[in-house]
């Protein structure tokens, strides 16, 4: 029976990272789920590695078809943008376990779906300072900084992730990742316990 980790994290905490070094794991073998969003690519991202990048309307036909799993709407600076799970042809947990980055809301819509054996929460902890700072490196990097969006979604994330909201959850194991290597070594002896 296929298993799906889901992976959490506030923003800037390094979840791109961790999810890339994990899916190139051998030990753990992990399949990809891609998300679905409809706000604009950012330089660097690809169609289909993050994410598959759509607009409302197709975001509308998935959603009557009844492919949607999950989604979120984000009333960000710069105007609505929908982050959604899709059940797609490259979701099969008949042959595949899987990795997916997603939030708490997400991940409790995710496990609903395919139900609380099959999702195992990682939520990744790094301390606000710290995160911010990696933001503001992060955006000063794109060729048309967007700063209040970046601002948005800090603030966004301590109601996000509220320790009220990961209880409801049912999240309570934190991997913190203020040293990389550690923090692998720890998600990857989770997984492997859980496979």
């Amino acid at each position: 029976m296929g298993k799906i980790f889901y992976l959490m994290g506030k923003s800037s905490s390094g979840k791109d990272t961790v999810y890339k070094k994990l899916m190139k794991d051998p030990s753990i073998h992990l399949s990809k789920i891609v998300p679905y969003t409809t706000r604009p690519i950012r330089e660097g991202e690809k169609e289909g590695v993050q994410y598959h990048f759509t607009d409302n309307a197709g975001f509308e036909k998935l959603l009557g078809e009844g492919k949607v799993i999950e989604h979120r709407t984000y009333d960000t600076f710069y105007g609505e943008w929908k982050y959604f799970t899709v059940a797609d042809e490259n979701i099969d947990l008949n042959k595949n376990d899987y990795l997916i980055i997603g939030t708490p809301e997400s991940y409790t819509a995710t496990k609903k779906y395919f139900g609380e054996s099959r999702v195992y929460p990682i939520l990744i902890d790094v301390d606000d300072g710290v995160r911010l700072q990696r933001a503001l490196n992060r955006e000063r990097k794109q060729e048309t900084p967007k700063y209040e969006e970046m601002c948005r979604r800090f603030l966004a994330d301590a109601e996000d992730f509220g320790n009220e909201k990961l209880k409801e959850c049912g999240i309570e194991t934190r991997f913190s990742n203020e040293n990389l290597d550690e923090c692998l070594k720890n998600i990857i002896s989770y997984i492997k316990e859980n496979l």
